[in-house]
């Protein structure tokens, strides 16, 4: 089961329930929901007392995201958060970044980004979805993320359902870049040393594609205007500081494969 389509969908149906236009009928459509919540919510914190080691069951992400439903997660918002932010630090590191976080407030998770990722116009992408998927899975009852460090000035951003899809590859070979169409979008995948890289396959100076571009070490270099990028710098030319790749964030899955975040804006 795809458990957040179907809470999409559930969601959707909650809506029409409000929208209905007689009032007896969504008064008492919304009151059996809710005591059918009520009724699963005990049951649940009865099978969660009974049960030992319930910090495990939170690994499931459908069982954790029902005791956070029903205030019954047994691990604390910010433990979970830099629980998330361990999850995707290391693709930030890959990129020369971190985070941390600050502190939280009112919901609110702080977080502060370091190295290559602050000031760096490939933030925005890495903040809204990697971050954002990671700290979804652990915590989706944040009520928010108040970033520092991102190039556009700190938001708050409401944790979404929708969004970019992420898609699922199998591990990428070191060597030459491989350019993949990726449900109908181009990607060029690289593997430097074992870690993961994907970025658009647009040269920004020449305009050419990287798909036949040459890796040497840690940077690319475009076949066509022989300008150079390092990968593990978001991107960045290495000859004019100014120009940068656009990176398309991508996260190991712990199968032997990643996955990248198709859709994402540019």
């Amino acid at each position: 089961m795809d458990e957040r389509r179907q809470v999409a969908r559930i969601e959707g149906l909650l809506e029409e329930i409000e929208s209905f236009p007689d009032p007896d009928v969504r008064e008492k459509a919304t009151e059996l929901v809710a005591g059918l919540l009520d009724l699963y919510g005990e049951a649940l914190g009865r099978i969660i007392e009974r049960v030992n080691g319930a910090d495990a069951l939170c690994d499931d992400e459908l069982v954790s995201q029902l005791l956070i439903l029903h205030g019954l997660h047994p691990v604390p918002l910010e433990t979970r958060l830099h629980a998330a932010l361990d999850d995707v630090r290391p693709y930030l590191e890959s990129h020369g970044g971190d985070v941390e976080l600050v502190g939280l407030e009112d919901g609110v998770a702080r977080l502060r980004l370091e190295g290559s990722c602050n000031g760096c116009p490939s933030s925005a992408v890495t903040l809204e979805l990697a971050i954002e998927e990671a700290i979804y899975k652990r915590a989706p009852d944040v009520a928010g993320i108040d970033a520092q460090g991102a190039e556009r000035p700190p938001q708050l951003l409401q944790i979404q359902v929708a969004g970019p899809k992420w898609q699922r590859l199998d591990a990428i070979p070191e060597g030459p870049p491989l350019l993949r169409n990726v449900s109908g979008e181009q990607l060029v995948l690289l593997n430097v040393a074992g870690t993961h890289y994907a970025y658009r396959p647009t040269c920004p100076s020449c305009e050419g594609s990287l798909g036949n571009a040459v890796v040497s070490g840690t940077e690319l270099e475009c076949s066509g205007c022989g300008h150079r990028y390092d990968v593990i710098a978001a991107g960045r030319c290495v000859d004019v500081p100014d120009m940068h790749l656009d990176p398309v964030p991508l996260l190991g899955d712990g199968a032997d494969g990643v996955r990248v975040a198709v859709g994402a804006p540019a």
